[in-house]
């Protein structure tokens, strides 16, 4: 039986998961966390073969969380199961040792089958996933413009979407103040903008955020 824990904000999400998957002769749901403490607990106190994660879970801040998941769990493979942009996420997602990226906008079924994928030891991404690799190693330039982002650059740039301002986002990242102010500079220089609008719209425009 492949035991596994969902880890999503969302109550609906939670409890829809839970209901598709009772019954099931190969998949157990040995828990739900609806932020990154309540996943910790869980984690470290039953045996859990693979993590299904919402990138977007409270308290989760960093793709660094993810790799200290990784780390600290080793036994255990990470399903990102998200609605955030797979041009953003994915190619970090595969860096940091996820084993799989999978839309929310994929069927529940889809999504049954990459868990038997991945507890069979595979490594896996949706052919959209696939794509957009593929173009950052050959597309244009505009189209490759992002590749030059470093993931902290992105979770900054992620963060300015959501309305957030330089002193949250550095409590959020544990930053100083002053290195936001970095990072929003940096970001204006390599996407060849001066504006913070016009910064977010690039970065929409590009699939980015």
């Amino acid at each position: 039986m492949i035991k596994i824990c969902l880890a999503d904000s969302f109550p609906v999400v939670i409890e829809g998961l839970k209901s598709y998957f009772q019954g099931n002769s190969k998949i157990e749901v040995i828990g739900s966390a609806k932020n990154l403490e309540s996943l910790l607990s869980i984690i470290k106190n039953n045996r859990c073969n693979i993590i299904i994660l919402e990138v977007e879970l409270e308290g989760l801040s960093s793709i660094r969380d993810i790799k200290s998941l990784l780390r600290d769990f080793p036994d255990t493979k990470i399903i990102l199961f998200t609605s955030v942009s797979e041009k953003m996420y994915a190619p970090t997602a595969i860096k940091s040792g996820v084993s799989a990226y999978v839309s929310k906008d994929s069927s529940l079924k889809d999504l049954e089958s990459t868990i038997l994928k991945v507890a069979d030891g595979d490594v896996l991404y949706s052919e959209t996933v696939r794509k957009t690799i593929e173009i950052l190693s050959k597309g244009k330039k505009s189209e490759r413009l992002y590749k030059k982002l470093s993931t902290r650059e992105i979770e900054v740039l992620r963060y300015l979407n959501d309305g957030k301002k330089n002193k949250e986002i550095a409590q959020i990242l544990g930053l100083d103040e002053k290195t936001i102010s970095t990072y929003k500079l940096r970001l204006l220089a390599k996407l060849s903008v001066t504006n913070l609008v016009d910064l977010l719209k690039k970065a929409k425009d590009l699939d980015i955020i």
